[in-house]
């Protein structure tokens, strides 16, 4: 049933109705605006049409309902990652996408809330970890952990995200369910040459990918 596949699988717009006066990049490019300007809980198919000047019901000839829009949403911004970001070294490299990410969140707060609802992967998301893969595919350790590596990366620069505008990185954040991630954060945290040359979110970045990926040819 189309109505069960991801919104990246399905057509732009339904075949019923009337010619649509816009596009499905023009509808993401208002609710992201609206995000941005007052929070996701400000996106609404009414809201969004309205600041497209038409009515809500022309919008489901395009999605079927909010989410399909979040999802949308949630993919449009990880075009701003391109070109991604790229160095010699894989894990230079991946610290490098993961400031590329934390900006991209600080830009868009309403990303970190809308991802948690994602029902698909989309070109952009898709794109992302293909780079990401291309990025550790020189290092000998197993497939498994490339992706968990990626996965945590990810992770990181949501929590240190969520913390955004102020400063303190994971201060008040409970890690108790989480020993692996406790012990590479006190082990980053307690090195003198990593304190001195190198900032907590990138320290984290290091400790933790490092740990995970360890055995390869770095």
């Amino acid at each position: 049933m189309a109505e069960h596949q991801s919104i990246f699988q399905r057509p732009q717009r339904g075949t019923r109705g009337p010619t649509p006066s816009h596009s499905r990049e023009e509808i993401v490019e208002a609710a992201v605006a609206l995000a941005d300007a007052d929070g996701l809980a400000a996106v609404s198919m009414r809201a969004v049409a309205a600041r497209l000047g038409t009515a809500a019901g022309s919008l489901y000839r395009y999605l079927s309902s909010r989410d399909d829009l979040l999802d949308l949403m949630s993919d449009a911004v990880v075009a701003e990652l391109r070109p991604f970001p790229s160095a010699a070294d894989p894990l230079d490299a991946l610290v490098a996408v993961a400031r590329a990410q934390l900006a991209m969140h600080q830009r868009h707060p309403w990303l970190t809330e809308a991802i948690q609802h994602s029902s698909g992967l989309g070109p952009n998301s898709l794109a992302y970890f293909d780079h990401c893969l291309g990025v550790v595919a020189p290092l000998s350790c197993p497939v498994t952990a490339r992706f968990e590596a990626i996965a945590m990366l990810t992770g990181i620069v949501t929590l240190f995200a969520r913390r955004q505008p102020q400063a303190g990185g994971f201060a008040g954040l409970d890690f108790t369910p989480y020993p692996n991630l406790v012990a590479a954060m006190t082990s980053a945290a307690t090195d003198p040459a990593a304190q001195q040359d190198q900032d907590l979110f990138e320290r984290t970045i290091r400790a933790v990918l490092s740990g995970l990926l360890r055995g390869s040819d770095q």
